[in-house]
């Protein structure tokens, strides 16, 4: 079980240690230098969204494009399967109410130990969660974990999350230390499922994951940035659906997503 599970154990030992850090740093940290650290993740986030889903679109079109059927059109093609995904994702989220879940579930919390207003709380879990648990390494890392043993992307992947998370701590509080939680359950559940499933996912259904994730991080950007306060946690499902369209789209049109095989 430690070769399918140690990067993500060590990841969120990594986001705790980084988040204790950080809430030790921010009761000496004045208001005016919170906000400038929240403002520069939140130009990283952008940063990391773009790469996510825009410059990951155009990397899978140009990989896969002369590979199907009718390239040409791949690039719609793809967008198509991206924009039902995440609309799709939006609607069962906003009906599964997962945004309001996690705002009572940090109101919930602050009746309990206070010190925080749950609102503050659920915003610093939520953009926390996000950030830690979307995104090429995260998807990457859990699978070549699970499938192979190998943890090399989450390594890598823990070191970074370490300095952000002492950062995210010091600005949003306790918030991102309960993250744990989520990067132990979503990545553990991921790296397992990668474990029992022979051959995990195709790239293509990889890659369209990251580009609905990279489009949920700019989401996430903009609340950070308090430009657009967008329930981002009703975008999650979208992420999950892009392998289970292209399985279908694939049963109905061989060859229209997928190479065809040889």
């Amino acid at each position: 079980m430690w070769s399918i599970l140690n990067g993500t154990i060590v990841n969120t030992i990594a986001v705790a240690v980084g988040s204790l850090i950080g809430l030790s740093a921010s009761a000496r940290l004045p208001e005016r230098y919170r906000r400038i650290v929240l403002d520069s993740l939140g130009l990283v986030t952008i940063v990391l969204g773009v790469d996510a889903a825009v410059i990951k679109f155009a990397d899978t079109v140009s990989e896969f494009g002369p590979l199907v059927l009718a390239g040409k059109t791949y690039g719609a093609r793809l967008a198509m399967v991206m924009i039902g995904s995440l609309i799709a994702g939006a609607v069962i989220g906003t009906a599964l109410r997962l945004h309001e879940g996690i705002e009572s579930l940090g109101t919930w919390i602050h009746a309990r130990f206070a010190g925080q207003d749950g609102r503050s709380f659920a915003e610093g879990f939520l953009t926390a969660s996000v950030i830690f648990c979307v995104g090429p390494l995260t998807l990457l890392g859990c699978l070549q974990n699970g499938a192979h043993g190998d943890p090399g992307y989450l390594y890598i992947k823990s070191l970074l999350d370490a300095f952000c998370s002492l950062a995210l701590a010091s600005a949003l509080g306790w918030g991102v230390f309960a993250s744990i939680v989520t990067v132990l359950g979503f990545q553990g559940g991921l790296s397992l499922l990668a474990y029992w499933v022979a051959d995990p996912l195709d790239e293509v259904s990889i890659a369209l994951m990251t580009i609905v994730g990279g489009v949920v991080l700019l989401a996430t950007a903009l609340m950070i940035l308090e430009i657009k306060k967008i329930p981002v946690a009703n975008l999650l499902p979208g992420i999950f659906l892009p392998p289970l369209v292209v399985w279908v789209t694939e049963q109905v049109s061989p060859g229209l997503l997928l190479p065809l095989a040889p």
